[in-house]
């Protein structure tokens, strides 16, 4: 089988056999093909897609490409596809650990306007998120729940083929987005997955038709390969609960894990997500079912002593769970976002808010970018809430004033204030099984 046929035939618009796939994956994974041909290949895809069969083909050898992990009980993970302020993760896997489902959480770094999980949790000094697998695997049966980064080790054709979508403009093709994100998960040893697809503004889908298409072949590839699945569909329009910035982020965690119910949009996407992930581990019968157990966990300590013990046991500072201050770097300069005008505030424009985050110096434009971890944003005020003239609407945390500045420009750009409040949007807006 030679890479130049492969290339040729996908280039020509024709699909190829499973046999075709494993080779393309296999040779990605060993280095056995050059960079040039995979790229090649890469827009090949990008121009003529993929059948549902080949992709299903495809994402089950990226997910055999290298080791598997291998674990105790019932198994369920969440993927989001990624946000503003979406830090639901840091609290959502401990909380559904201490339901007594074991969630492996394989997570990864920000880019752009987006957040990672992977950088929230390194601004607890000292806390290790590059794992090997067996660190992983005794983690995950001692407190069922680890959130760790990507390695070699698990569906490395990914991490491949993926470097080379980055450079090469081919990141938007659809086939090679569900491969991506499944082969990860597939590899996890899951019994079930829970998928978080945004739309609106600070999504990578702006438009809730484009995120409803990603959903359906998601689910479907899911399915046809084993996985029991669900799909949420959730709004990005503005950033999702009061924090933007790594350390806030897990500063807002914490204060939920401690029973701070003022976030309504974020208690409303972790309790979906997570009763979705109790029905899947046969936990409960309903999501709102679920929701209510995991409430009752968050309530009685179980949720935060099980946080407190995770970020011990990956070397960081369990006091983050008590008194996050203590442990959590601290910004050296603020400055507020004051309403302009009496009203309502009427947009609070995500993607405004993730730019501003990412000139304050929370986020990247380069992943060899510096992070601080300190810098971000914090919400006093969300959309549809009603401010007078000179009410702090946001404040923003930065290391000088040249990016608070820079900062505030942005983020008072995506600021509206009306006459009136707007129609209330569900943040959860569907739901697929």
């Amino acid at each position: 089988m030679r890479m130049l046929d492969l290339i040729a035939k996908k280039r020509d618009g024709h699909a190829h056999s499973p046999e075709e796939l494993a080779f393309i994956v296999h040779a990605a994974a060993a280095g056995s093909v050059p960079d040039y041909q995979l790229s090649a290949w890469l827009m090949a895809v990008l121009q003529r897609s993929m059948t549902r069969p080949e992709t299903t083909a495809f994402t089950d050898s990226m997910a055999r490409s290298g080791l598997r992990l291998m674990l105790p009980g019932t198994a369920v993970d969440k993927h989001s596809t990624g946000g503003v302020g979406d830090g639901v993760s840091l609290a959502l896997a401990p909380l559904v650990a201490a339901a007594g489902v074991t969630v492996p959480m394989m997570s990864g770094r920000g880019l752009g306007h987006t957040g990672g999980t992977l950088d929230k949790l390194e601004s607890v000094r000292g806390l290790k998120v590059r794992m090997k697998v067996p660190q992983v695997e005794r983690q995950l049966r001692k407190l069922g729940v680890c959130m760790f980064g990507q390695s070699g080790e698990l569906a490395p054709a990914d991490g491949k083929l993926y470097a080379l979508r980055d450079a090469t403009a081919t990141v938007p093709a659809r086939p090679l987005i569900v491969a991506s994100i499944l082969s990860k998960k597939l590899a996890e040893d899951l019994d079930g997955l829970v998928l978080d697809v945004k739309c609106g503004t600070g999504a990578i889908f702006q438009t809730e038709a484009e995120a409803r298409s990603l959903a359906a072949d998601l689910i479907s590839t899911a399915k046809a390969l084993g996985l029991g699945c669900v799909g949420l569909l959730t709004g990005m329009d503005e950033p999702l609960g009061r924090a933007i910035g790594n350390s806030l982020e897990l500063r807002q965690a914490v204060a939920v894990l401690q029973g701070d119910e003022s976030c309504g949009d974020y208690l409303e996407v972790l309790y979906t997500l997570g009763g979705w992930m109790l029905v899947l581990a046969r936990k409960a019968r309903t999501a709102p079912q679920g929701a209510e157990v995991l409430r009752g966990l968050v309530r009685s300590g179980k949720a935060l002593d099980r946080f407190r013990a995770m970020v011990k046991a990956q070397g960081g500072d369990p006091r983050v769970a008590d008194d996050p201050d203590k442990v959590l770097p601290r910004a050296k300069k603020s400055l507020p976002l004051l309403a302009a005008r009496a009203g309502w505030v009427t947009r609070l424009d995500a993607l405004a808010a993730g730019r501003a985050g990412v000139a304050l110096g929370a986020g990247r434009s380069h992943m060899e970018d510096t992070l601080d971890y300190s810098a971000g944003i914090v919400l006093a005020k969300k959309v549809g809430d009603p401010v007078s003239r000179g009410t702090e609407v946001a404040r923003l945390y930065g290391a000088d004033a040249a990016s608070l500045r820079a900062g505030h420009a942005l983020l008072a750009a995506g600021l509206e204030i009306g006459p009136r409040p707007p129609r209330r949007v569900p943040v959860v807006r569907k739901v697929w099984r």
